[in-house]
C-alpha cells in the first residue's frame, strides 16, 4: 500500500493516477473539507481515501497503518484552511508524518520539496527542517527538488496570460530556468519508489532545457501568432516586498518571485540516465495551452 499525502493537489492527484494505472494499491489522504469532486476523482482512479490532516497526529498514524511507502506533496502555499501555517503544516506536520510512517514500519518515504532559495524564506525554512528530519529517520528516502512548474508559473495566476497575450516578468527576464511540468514531477515521484538510484538521494529536477522568461514568451508568441505585452517587475521592488512583508505567505511569495528572477539551471543529463522520464518541453506546453488542451 502506498500513501499519498497532498492527494487532491496538482502533483498529488497525478501521482495517484499514475500509481493506480500501474495497478498499485493507493491510499489517498484527503481533508474533511476537501472538494468532493477532487475526492471522487481519486476514487475513480481506484484509490482508497482516508481522512487526515497534517495538524492531527492521530489521523496520520491511522493513515500510515499497513503502508509500505509514503509520497508527500502537501504544502500550504495554496488553498490554506483555518489554522494552516508553514510551521504547523509544512514543518511540524510533515515531521509528524515522517514519525508516523516510521512507527508504522514504512520502508520508503518520498518528499517533494523545492530547490534552495533566498535565506529567510519561511516556506524553505520549513522544508529544510523536514529534509533534515527525514535524512535522520532511518527510512529509505528520496527528496525531490523540482524547479518552477510551468503549469503554475506560466499561467494567469502569476500574470502569464497566453489567451490575452500578456506576461508579467520578474527582473530583467534574461536569467534562465529549467521549467518543469507537474506531470513529470509526478512521474519522478512514482519512479523513485523502486529505482535504486533514488535510494537515500536528494534529486534536483528541471525541464529539458534552460530558458529565460523572455525566451518563453517568444515560444508562446510563435505558437499563438500573437505579440505579447510584457510587464516587468523590477527586482528592487521584489526585494523591498520581501524585506517589508510581515505575513509569512507574502514573504514567501516575494521570495519565490526573487528566485525566478535570478534563474535556476538544472543539468538533467545524469538524472535522465537513471530515470526513464520523457520531459515535457516549453514548446509542447505552449502548443497545448494555445490549443486549449
Amino acid at each position: 500500500m502506498i500513501l499519498v499525502v497532498g492527494a487532491t493537489g496538482l502533483v498529488g492527484s497525478e501521482i495517484c493516477r499514475l500509481l493506480t494505472e500501474k495497478g498499485k494499491d493507493v491510499r489517498a489522504m484527503v481533508r474533511a473539507t476537501s472538494a468532493p469532486a477532487k475526492v471522487q476523482q481519486l476514487k475513480d482512479f481506484g484509490a482508497e481515501t482516508v481522512v487526515g490532516d497534517l495538524k492531527d497526529q492521530a489521523s496520520l498514524e491511522r493513515a500510515c497503518r499497513g503502508v509500505d511507502a509514503v509520497i508527500t506533496t502537501a504544502n500550504t502555499m495554496h488553498g490554506r484552511m483555518e489554522g494552516d501555517c508553514f510551521d504547523a503544516v509544512d514543518r511540524q506536520g510533515q515531521i509528524d508524518l515522517i514519525d508516523a510512517a516510521k512507527h508504522a514500519g514504512t520502508k520508503k518515504f518520498v518528499f517533494v520539496s523545492a530547490p534552495a532559495m533566498k535565506d529567510g524564506l519561511p516556506l524553505m525554512e520549513a522544508k529544510d527542517a523536514v529534509e533534515n528530519h527525514l535524512k535522520s529517520a532511518g527510512m529509505d528516502y528520496t527528496v525531490l527538488k523540482p524547479s518552477c512548474f510551468m503549469e503554475i508559473w506560466l499561467s494567469p495566476m502569476l500574470g502569464f496570460d497566453a489567451a490575452n497575450g500578456s506576461a508579467r516578468v520578474c527582473g530583467t527576464g534574461e536569467n534562465k530556468l529549467n521549467w518543469i511540468s507537474y506531470r513529470d514531477v509526478a512521474g519522478f515521484a512514482v519512479e523513485s519508489l523502486e529505482n535504486p538510484d533514488a535510494r537515500n538521494a536528494v534529486i534536483e529536477l528541471g525541464g529539458p532545457e534552460p530558458l529565460s522568461p523572455l525566451e518563453v514568451v517568444a515560444k508562446f508568441e510563435s505558437a499563438s501568432g500573437k505579440k505579447f505585452q510584457i510587464e516587468h517587475v523590477p527586482e528592487e521592488a521584489l526585494t523591498q516586498q520581501f524585506s517589508g512583508a510581515t505575513d509569512e505567505l507574502q514573504k514567501s511569495f516575494a521570495g519565490l518571485m526573487l528566485f525566478s528572477s535570478g534563474g535556476h539551471e538544472v543539468d538533467m543529463t545524469p538524472v535522465l540516465a537513471s530515470f526513464p522520464i520523457e520531459l515535457t518541453s516549453v514548446d509542447d506546453f505552449a502548443k497545448r495551452v494555445v490549443r486549449g488542451d
